[in-house]
């Protein structure tokens, strides 16, 4: 498959830089994977793009993030963890910076606890436009689903993970909630399958990812899961999840 005949706008990296501080995660450290590892790993793919994720690790460090999108350029954004204490000049300051959401880590733990999720997510929507993250497993979604359907901007990680939960995951799909089509690796499920009832649910919604380094997966990401959305959906509907989704959801400063 040649690669560059697809833009990317990569919805899911993260950049480890031991410049910074990291903190362990249930004993985790993850190894360094700069922005020159991440560029020199997507050299083969027609990249215009992408969205840098606060990690577990990485907790609520800011520093790490703005030093990373300075690096990468204005058509990268960021992915941040904050505290509910933030203060609107913070956000202010972290949106100058190219960031576009906050992340709630239910599944790891190091961001802001999830009873804050309503408040946190309307205030840096109205103060931004921001929208808020969620990486959590699919079977936690039908406690969580009258304050997710009702937020004025989700998405959430790597296909939410599990089967369990799936069908409420199509149901927010289906209501503006937004999915990542990443972290492959990570889900107990048919991935072409899910990435067909995803589509077809709302074609807006599903956004194409990495995953890069892909710490903890038990497979980390492969070319061949950028292949498998284009053997699912066809070219024509690929694109929209390659690049034309992610463009219009995180608002980049500039393009390729």
């Amino acid at each position: 498959m040649v690669f560059k005949n697809f833009k990317l706008f990569d919805t899911h990296l993260h950049i480890i830089d031991n410049r910074f501080p990291l903190v362990p995660n249930n004993g985790y450290l993850p190894a360094p994977f700069t922005c020159k590892d991440y560029l020199d790993r997507m050299e083969g793919y027609s990249l215009v793009g992408g969205a840098i994720v606060s990690g577990s690790f990485q907790a609520l460090d800011q520093i790490y993030l703005v030093d990373a999108l300075k690096k990468l350029g204005p058509s990268f954004v960021g992915v941040t963890q904050v505290p509910v204490s933030v203060s609107d000049e913070e956000l202010i300051e972290l949106d100058l910076a190219g960031v576009r959401a906050v992340r709630f880590n239910l599944k790891r733990g190091g961001s802001e606890e999830v009873k804050h999720l309503d408040s946190l997510a309307r205030r840096v929507y109205e103060l931004l436009g921001w929208h808020v993250e969620l990486y959590v497993d699919s079977s936690e979604l039908a406690s969580l689903y009258r304050v997710l359907v009702a937020l004025p901007s989700v998405s959430i990680d790597h296909l939410g993970l599990s089967s369990e939960g799936f069908v409420t995951l199509l149901k927010l799909v289906e209501n503006g909630v937004h999915v990542k089509a990443t972290g492959f690796g990570r889900v107990n499920f048919d991935i072409k399958t899910a990435l067909k009832d995803l589509f077809s649910a709302n074609p807006d919604s599903l956004m194409f990812g990495t995953d890069l380094p892909s710490t903890r997966a038990p497979h980390p990401y492969e070319d061949n899961d950028f292949a498998l959305v284009v053997e699912a959906l066809g070219a024509e509907d690929a694109c929209k999840v390659l690049y034309e989704n992610a463009v219009t959801f995180y608002r980049p400063s500039k393009i390729g």
